[in-house]
């Protein structure tokens, strides 16, 4: 959440970022008005309990007639300190939810806008031209039917639409591209993790998936657990409620996960192929660092993105996504899209975003300053790499005229040859 003080003393500033992202701005008022009424509830609280330990003290000392009338008063003063309890509770809880209600604030850089208004910052390589080669690029379906990669007939019939099964060199292309992420993470001083994909309510809470983004998750009936869409929800909540040393600062983690989305607000597209699926796994960067390093994390976790990208010799670009196109929790995050020849534009591979310090204060992630005192670190995460719509990239990228697959070099040690050969024969 943002810092309840910056909505108390900028009220203005929130409003203008909640503009930005094309939100109303009534949740302001509200959480202002419910402040205000929160703190005049502690008051009262804390008077009548005053009251009610004055009186006690009274009582022991008092007799007859005068002691009767304590104990009297001490029976509405306790039904009164109930009473204020009960109101001061219900004046946290409004104003809990109503600060809750807020995204956190944007980046003075970040565009304004939708969808539609994110940035294009920087082009890299060049979209391949099949035509100048003389053959039309076949699309990941059909160069992974060719190849035994893919097998989405026998995904749909075992667990329905959006799922496949990877299969042959399908499934040492998954290996391969975790192998090489994880190294990279590794050489970068990421310490490498195997993070639960189920997690409690507060960790998907924490990290802003319970809020506009709930639709698209999967809850266990019957269980008190979700299932994670990314490894930053595992990953935030990894040091919840801890004060982390400063010296240990900024603590790096890579973690593999298997990832689930209910894709509830994409009916109709990309219903063919692994490019939006329902289950995928993914190695994703998780950082804890201070508010004063944060930026200067955010883009050294892009270059590391940008770095996986060139090791697959793909064609992307680097894009700042507008501000009504962020989630709950980023102030400004940066996406890598790469070419996809037989769609004829560029999709999303990975993204990076910078939270500064509002899941650490719904999840109590400190540092303590020089002075002693604690304050909230920043967080960040970034993709290296979502392996379905890698796969997709390289195979369609790199497909050869006769269907066979030419492997990036550095991904050839991964894999142990240099083309992926045609297994089926070719349409």
């Amino acid at each position: 959440m943002i810092d309840p003080r910056l909505l108390r003393e900028s009220p203005d500033r929130v409003r203008a970022s909640l503009a930005k992202r094309g939100h109303s701005d009534e949740v302001v008022d509200r959480a202002l008005a419910a402040d205000t009424a929160r703190r005049e509830a502690i008051a009262a609280f804390e008077a009548k309990r005053g009251e009610q330990k004055q009186l006690g003290k009274l009582i022991p000392k008092a007799t007859g007639e005068e002691k009767a009338e304590l104990l009297a008063r001490t029976k509405t003063l306790a039904a009164d300190v109930k009473a204020a309890e009960a109101a001061q509770n219900a004046a946290e809880e409004a104003w809990q939810t109503a600060i809750r209600e807020m995204p956190n604030l944007t980046h003075d850089d970040t565009p304004e806008g939708g969808e539609d208004d994110s940035v294009v910052i920087e082009t890299v390589g060049t979209p391949r031209d099949f035509a100048a080669e003389g053959f039309e690029p076949r699309d990941h379906i059909e160069l992974g039917k060719i190849l035994g990669a893919i097998d989405l007939d026998r995904g749909a019939k075992v667990s329905g639409s959006r799922f496949y099964f990877l299969t042959g060199v399908g499934a040492e292309l998954e290996f391969a591209l975790v192998n090489m992420a994880m190294e990279q993470a590794r050489e970068a001083g990421f310490t490498q993790v195997i993070a639960p994909s189920l997690v409690k309510p507060r960790a998907m809470e924490g990290t802003g998936f319970l809020g506009q983004a709930a639709d698209d998750v999967y809850r266990i009936e019957g269980e008190d657990l979700y299932l994670v869409g990314t490894s930053e929800v595992a990953m935030a909540a990894y040091h919840s409620d801890e004060i982390l040393d400063a010296t240990s600062l900024p603590r790096r983690y890579a973690a593999f996960s298997p990832c689930f989305r209910k894709e509830a607000g994409s009916h109709g597209k990309d219903t063919k192929g692994i490019i939006r699926v329902h289950w995928f796994d993914k190695v994703e960067m998780f950082v804890y660092t201070t508010l004063e390093e944060a930026e200067a994390e955010h883009q050294r976790l892009l270059a590391w993105e940008r770095a996986f990208m060139d090791k697959l010799e793909l064609a992307y670009q680097v894009v700042d996504i507008a501000a009504g196109d962020l989630g709950l929790s980023a102030t400004r995050k940066f996406d890598l899209e790469a070419w996809i020849p037989t769609q004829g534009k560029y999709r999303e591979l990975t993204s990076t975003s910078n939270c500064t310090d509002f899941q650490a204060r719904r999840l109590d992630i400190r540092t303590r300053t020089d002075e002693g005192s604690t304050v909230p670190v920043a967080t960040l995460n970034g993709t290296l790499t979502a392996i379905t719509r890698a796969i997709v990239a390289v195979l369609e990228t790199h497909q050869q005229a006769d269907g066979s697959v030419r492997v990036p070099k550095a991904l050839q040690k991964w894999l142990g040859r240099e083309v992926l050969e045609p297994v089926n024969p070719v349409g």
